[in-house]
């Protein structure tokens, strides 16, 4: 009986170092898989009930292999954006179809995030597992469930029309000459946006309407007889872009300063931190953009100085001359190119500046990372032993950092493979050796009774 366990262990052996073999080779072939998880062999012996003091039977050996999830691959930068790894724990959400998935489909966690846009824009990594994602809302909120993964959508970077942006915020720092002359004695309001009065000073700032058109707002200013004060006017040109104002005149008034130079807004009836008011094409009445331009309501919020620094309206014996103006609003623009932030937000960058976060990526966390089982394409599904799964936003809680611009390589040390894979070759000849060495013996005990 010693002699049969002898050959049972032989062959255990066998088997053991086999499987071993193949996971060193498993491996060594994805040294350079991005997100690979290496295996580790463990090898466990098996006991034999000994049925006397004198002999002994071979209980042989088992190994079994497991995949060292919790194992953090170096980052390696790409020159990609939207390629991603993740810095920490968790795991990309995936599936194997897009736009046309059903119910049927699960959903499969990853860690290779060489993700790139397929032919419908959808971004896939190499394995064909695609992204998902929190959509967006327009107004830049996300509605996210820690377990709801019906919740998801495909994440997709192509198929986003132009954006443009009004302008709702205008501002000015110039000065006024104090030693200017009083040009107009007989001025009246309108007379510079009419052109019948010429400004001693003007300036003229271009806006942004809802579509991304522009316009000219000018602010045009001429002494008045009144001590440190000025008459003003804003007007559109061409006026025709304005409906219920005439000449494009939106709004005048007067503007007072200080002994010290700096505008009095309480002295003064053209309100510096006013706004000036456009109503939509399609309204009745009041002053509104022309009806052909269809253009939506805005408001320009104004900042001409508050009387506490010289950020603003000044006058002071020196010549007229604007500073600085500033006006945000842009016109329109379109898809340029997309990001990802830490915060795992997929952002679309426009040709004019602007920027939208269109979804968020997710992070997958589990209770037992190791009870997850592996699917073809460097992708894991949930299996019995992984407890629970939450999806959290990148930084949360214990949900790793999501890096753009980056891979996350795999976790094998070539060197320390090569020497496990000389391990294994010499303990798979062993064993061999253990066969023909028992099946000598065998023979020789056969041979006795001759």
């Amino acid at each position: 009986m010693s002699i049969g366990s002898a050959l049972l262990a032989g062959t255990a052996g066998l088997r053991a170092n086999a499987s071993a073999m193949a996971a060193v080779s498993d491996n060594i072939a994805n040294v350079n898989t991005v997100g690979y998880k290496r295996l580790r062999n463990d090898f466990s012996a098996m006991l034999n009930n000994q049925s006397h003091q004198t002999t002994y039977n071979a209980g042989a050996v088992r190994s079994a292999s497991t995949a060292l999830m919790t194992e953090q691959g170096t980052l390696q930068a790409s020159s990609v954006s939207t390629h991603m790894a993740i810095s920490g724990e968790g795991y990309f959400v995936t599936r194997e179809r897009a736009a046309d998935a059903t119910s049927s489909d699960n959903f499969n966690f990853t860690r290779a995030g060489q993700f790139n846009p397929d032919s419908g824009g959808y971004l896939q990594n190499t394995g064909g597992q695609y992204l998902y994602g929190w959509p967006v809302g327009t107004n830049g909120t996300v509605s996210a469930s820690p377990t709801d993964l019906t919740a998801l959508e495909p994440i997709r970077v192509t198929g986003f029309g132009g954006v443009a942006e009004a302008s709702t915020n205008l501002a000015i720092t110039a000065n006024l000459n104090s030693d200017q002359t009083v040009t107009a004695p007989g001025y009246v309001v309108g007379d510079m946006a009419a052109g019948t009065v010429t400004p001693d000073f003007t300036t003229p700032l271009e806006v942004y309407d809802s579509q991304g058109g522009r316009h000219t707002v000018n602010f045009s200013f001429v002494k008045t007889v009144n001590p440190n004060e000025w008459q003003v006017e804003a007007y559109v040109s061409p006026s025709t872009d304005i409906e219920g104002a005439t000449d494009g005149l939106l709004s005048s008034g007067t503007v007072t300063f200080t002994a010290s130079g700096l505008i009095d807004p309480a002295n003064s009836t053209f309100d510096p931190q006013g706004a000036l008011a456009i109503g939509a094409s399609a309204d009745a009445a009041g002053i509104r953009w022309a009806t052909g331009l269809g253009i939506d309501a805005q408001s320009i919020q104004l900042n001409l100085g508050d009387g506490t620094s010289t950020n603003g309206l000044t006058q002071y014996a020196s010549d007229s001359i604007l500073d600085t103006s500033s006006v945000d609003g842009v016109p329109f623009g379109s898809l340029a190119a997309v990001d990802v932030d830490e915060d795992g937000f997929v952002i679309a960058q426009y040709t004019n500046g602007l920027s939208r976060k269109i979804y968020q990526v997710p992070v997958a966390t589990f209770d037992n990372e190791g009870g997850l089982i592996a699917q073809a394409g460097s992708s894991f599904r949930a299996g019995p032993e992984t407890g629970d799964m939450n999806l959290r936003a990148p930084k949360a809680a214990e949900a790793g950092t999501v890096v753009s611009s980056a891979l996350e390589t795999s976790t094998v040390d070539l060197a320390e493979e090569f020497s496990n894979l000389i391990v294994t070759q010499r303990a798979y000849s062993a064993s061999s050796k253990i066969i023909t060495t028992a099946d000598e013996m065998l023979d020789e005990l056969i041979r006795i009774k001759r």
